[in-house]
């Protein structure tokens, strides 16, 4: 049986291009200290998913950069391309097989193997999936890509309460929909406060 396919859309955790929202909180240094915490979880979860794995990246340069091979934990890397999150996302989709396909970012420290294993596993039960983020966003979405697909994403208010039900409501009437455990993005200040209160 061929692998699913894993999508993470990820920047390399540099000041001033990472985690700009949560900069604005806690300031540059912690803030990129951050972004190297979450980035280095979800390529250890996506290694171990057993997965197909691509990091869509952003800056497109970044494909072509010496370091971004030791960045991005030696995984192929492919170029995020222009235009905003619903562009890149449909390019993605685009390009990928027939089969099932999973898109996660890189914002999520409390994503595993285990679970990115889990929603595969419920994808081959389902027409779609997703990882319900506490901010009403997110942390992953995986649909079954057919010859007929049709591409989920535009018109989704993102970086809001809004962005999985807008992604839920441009799928397919009668599709089947499972739901994963519901995780924590680091998008803000109050985010990280948040999840360390829960971690420990």
């Amino acid at each position: 049986m061929r692998p699913a396919i894993l999508f993470v859309f990820a920047k390399p955790p540099r000041i001033g291009l990472s985690k700009t929202r949560l900069a604005k909180g806690l300031g540059l240094t912690t803030a990129r200290r951050i972004a190297a915490f979450t980035l280095a979880r979800t390529l250890q979860a996506a290694k171990g998913s057993g997965c197909a794995v691509t990091i869509y990246v952003a800056p497109d340069r970044l494909v072509r950069a010496a370091q971004a091979g030791q960045t991005f934990a030696g995984l192929p890397l492919a170029p995020q391309g222009s235009g905003g999150l619903t562009e890149r996302l449909g390019l993605a989709l685009h390009h990928a097989p027939p089969g099932p396909v999973l898109f996660i970012g890189a914002d999520a420290p409390d994503v595993t193997a285990g679970k990115l294993r889990a929603a595969v596993a419920l994808l081959r039960r389902k027409d779609a999936v997703f990882g319900p983020a506490s901010d009403g966003g997110f942390w992953l979405f995986g649909l079954h890509k057919g010859p007929r697909a049709h591409d989920p994403f535009g018109g989704v208010r993102w970086s809001g309460p809004h962005a999985m039900e807008d992604v839920w409501s441009n799928l397919p009437r009668h599709s089947r929909i499972g739901l994963l455990e519901q995780l924590t993005d680091i998008d803000e200040a109050a985010d990280w406060k948040a999840w360390t209160r829960g971690a420990r």
